[in-house]
């Protein structure tokens, strides 16, 4: 069986440019996103946007998705690679998603 991991999309492309446009992250966020009790729009608490230590705008997946609709999960691991932008790994003994 495939360990499911949590893991950041980074917006960065794997030969280093820039992933445009520049609020990539927030697209892709709210494509995930679904209206709340308050009826105001709200991202998902497993799909959130993010920036890297050195500013690069993420998106960070948490590996709970997988259990609730794995087809999203895949989606964002096929937008990376589709896209070749990097992806890294979370590991859950250093950080809490």
């Amino acid at each position: 069986m495939k360990k499911i991991d949590s893991f950041v999309i980074i917006g960065v492309t794997r030969d280093g440019k820039k992933f445009r446009p520049s609020d990539w992250a927030d697209r892709l966020c709210g494509i995930m996103s679904a209206f709340g009790s308050d009826n105001r729009m709200m991202y998902s608490p497993y799909v959130r946007p993010g920036c890297t230590l050195t500013g690069d705008k993420s998106v960070v997946v948490d590996a709970r998705l997988y259990d609730i609709e794995p087809l999203a999960y895949k989606f964002l691991i096929n937008f990376a690679d589709d896209n070749n932008l990097s992806i890294e790994t979370i590991d859950p003994e250093q950080s809490a998603v």
